[in-house]
């Protein structure tokens, strides 16, 4: 009995033995950490990044919406939060963010393709968040949103030598949104010819898509671009790209797109045509003219973009409308928007989001790769 309850005292030392060992050895440790010189902490690229928000490629955000005096830019991300002038599934407002988040990947790299980094140009780049927009009047929603843009494009640019008027990347939202971004962009610059990427045509006659039941619901998704025509917005040198859905009247529907300015390459144009091809059409059609570039998601497709609202099979990949997208540049692109991202729909991968976030990392290479004139 005696021997069994030394043995016992002799494990408790040891015990107690080897646990202050441990502790010695611990507290050794954090001393020597406590003792790493502040040099050595990790030394951030810019002061003004937004370490923990989603801004567009984590570029800074600027309060372009507010009193404060004294902030400029050249290019501004903004988001449209509106999706109550589809006519198909809803979801849209939730777009800004999904392209944002798709972005996270975003870095400021230079481009196998293209050679350049648009994030180290001259150009200052800069996230101005979303317009408020409200829910429950799409009139005043709109109007709310060309505000926003007007307010964004009244400061001054950052370098003249890019452009007399900040532009904007706008971020929808479904595609009525883009009517607001034409009203404002009109202000500035004057007609507009517009590239128009898209399964559908969008110049439907309100009497038709919108059943003419009243002057709100005239106002949706599917007729922006015919009211940009009647509003004169835009020029008779305008084009849509990648068209593909059915229309609604076969000889009607055509007749009035061309009243509207517009001429069509349709999906299937690409295989005969090529990239190359498309690149020419799209470049000729609109010439030396001011360039607004539209961008529906839903011209991907859906295998590679299904997260939106009126979906349909047939469309293009992502690499080529990315290899199209950069072969425009050159041209004099004054205002630019991706739409109709429902990341609803969206596939655990969020491949809708990063499609469309690298969208526009093409449209900001457009705008930063040809300067606009100052006259």
């Amino acid at each position: 009995m005696h021997r069994y309850i030394c043995l016992l005292k002799c494990l408790f030392i040891a015990f107690n033995l080897v646990d202050d060992a441990y502790g010695l050895e611990i507290r050794d440790e954090l001393q020597h950490i406590a003792q790493i010189p502040l040099s050595t902490a990790p030394q951030f690229v810019s002061k003004d990044a937004p370490w923990g928000l989603t801004t567009y490629a984590n570029v800074p955000y600027v309060p372009c919406l507010s009193k404060k005096q004294g902030l400029d830019y050249d290019i501004a991300i903004l988001g449209a939060p509106f999706d109550t002038g589809t006519t198909g599934r809803p979801g849209a407002r939730f777009g800004p963010r999904a392209i944002r988040s798709g972005s996270i990947g975003i870095n400021s790299g230079w481009s196998v393709f293209t050679g350049e980094n648009v994030f180290q140009s001259n150009a200052k780049i800069v996230d101005c968040g979303d317009v408020p927009m409200t829910r429950l009047d799409n009139t005043v929603a709109l109007k709310q949103l060309e505000t926003g843009h007007k307010a964004v494009t009244a400061r001054s640019p950052t370098s003249r030598d890019l452009s007399p008027f900040p532009r904007i990347i706008n971020l929808g939202g479904d595609h009525t949104t883009t009517l607001s971004a034409l009203r404002a962009a009109h202000q500035n610059w004057g007609k507009l010819s517009v590239i128009h990427f898209d399964a559908h045509i969008d110049t439907w006659d309100p009497k038709v898509v919108g059943g003419g039941i009243s002057d709100y619901a005239a106002v949706n998704h599917g007729t922006f671009l015919h009211i940009a025509h009647e509003e004169g917005l835009v020029t008779n040198s305008s084009i849509h790209a990648g068209i593909r859905a059915p229309l609604a009247r076969p000889v009607k529907d055509l007749e009035n797109d061309r009243r509207c300015g517009f001429e069509f390459l349709t999906a299937r144009d690409l295989d005969r045509l090529g990239t190359a091809g498309i690149i020419e059409r799209l470049k000729a059609r609109v010439g030396n003219a001011n360039v607004y570039v539209s961008v529906d998601i839903d011209v991907l497709d859906p295998a590679y973009a299904p997260a939106t609202g009126t979906a349909q099979p047939g469309g293009w990949t992502t690499r080529e409308l990315l290899i199209i997208l950069d072969g425009l540049a050159g041209l004099k692109v004054v205002g630019a928007d991706v739409v109709e991202v429902a990341p609803a729909y969206d596939g655990t991968g969020e491949i809708t989001g990063l499609a469309a976030a690298e969208i526009v990392q093409s449209l900001l290479y457009l705008m930063v790769k040809t300067p606009l004139a100052t006259d």
